[in-house]
């Protein structure tokens, strides 16, 4: 009698997998791939354009800009006595890694479908490289955010560095948690409703002026105020502020509830999609 050997495979491909089981293994083996598909985002956006990844410059001036001259100068908008353009330019530096992860994680499923029914590999890989190619953007961002606070330290504006700066990596995984999250539960649905893919971009617009992107949380209204502070970036960006310009309200409090937020956030948004990645080529 032949006895025949368990033969030992690198990659086995199931057809079921736990709700609370995920593919750390497996995109840690498709790491080249995760690394493709940041090149490849970063190139098609690009491409064809004229003045290419100087839009990671033009894009937060003009709207600090704009944010100055209508929110500034015709509102009257207090900014805690910091620079005007200073004080926009930090909320818009961060509100837009938090709305690019959001906005394009939502609709994963149906901008991959094609690509997601003829091969396989772990699902997870889009959107994490998603969340890495906004990084990359960010950091781009936060050089000019940088540059421009350089400027006006110079200047004599009083501006400071403080103890919170040691929170930055803290702050950009939680920006990074909070817009995976939700863009993984968005995305699961959007497999059905295609709808939610216009309202997402129209939500996350107003959703900003909900959030002290635009004045200060020590400007809002006592009775509004608590409902300002129920925006989870309203803790993160308030933190920001207090961190490189020595201005902003810190509380322990406020910063606590945006970790939980993103934290359960991202769990959520994971288990969903893992679930919902097992059948959404019949529906999307």
């Amino acid at each position: 009698m032949v006895k025949i050997e368990e033969e030992e495979w690198d990659l086995e491909v199931t057809p079921e997998r736990g709700l609370f089981e995920l593919p750390l293994k497996d995109i840690w083996h498709f790491r080249d791939l995760l690394v493709l598909m940041v090149r490849r985002d970063f190139v098609s956006f690009y491409k064809q354009t004229i003045l290419g990844p100087m839009w990671f410059f033009i894009q937060p001036v003009f709207t600090t800009v704009v944010f100055v001259f209508v929110f500034g100068n015709l509102a009257g908008l207090s900014t805690d006595g910091l620079p005007q353009f200073l004080f926009y330019l930090a909320g818009i530096t961060a509100w837009n890694y938090f709305a690019d992860c959001l906005i394009k994680t939502s609709t994963v499923f149906r901008d991959n479908a094609q690509l997601f029914g003829k091969v396989y590999f772990p699902r997870l890989v889009v959107p994490i490289s998603i969340v890495i190619g906004n990084l990359i953007r960010f950091g781009v961002q936060f050089l000019l955010f940088m540059g421009v606070w350089f400027y006006f330290f110079v200047q004599g504006s009083e501006i400071y560095l403080t103890w919170a700066a040691l929170f930055f990596p803290l702050l950009l995984a939680l920006m990074a948690f909070l817009g995976l999250g939700l863009g993984l539960m968005i995305t699961a649905m959007t497999t059905k409703y295609r709808d939610l893919a216009f309202l997402v971009n129209f939500g996350v617009q107003l959703l900003m002026y909900a959030t002290t992107v635009i004045y200060p949380l020590s400007s809002a209204p006592d009775k509004y105020k608590h409902l300002v502070a129920l925006n989870p970036m309203t803790g993160i960006i308030e933190t920001f502020r207090y961190a490189f310009l020595g201005e902003g309200m810190f509380s322990w409090t406020l910063l606590g509830y945006s970790a939980f937020v993103a934290i359960v956030s991202m769990i959520l948004g994971i288990l969903i999609f893992n679930k919902t990645e097992k059948n959404f080529i019949d529906t999307v």
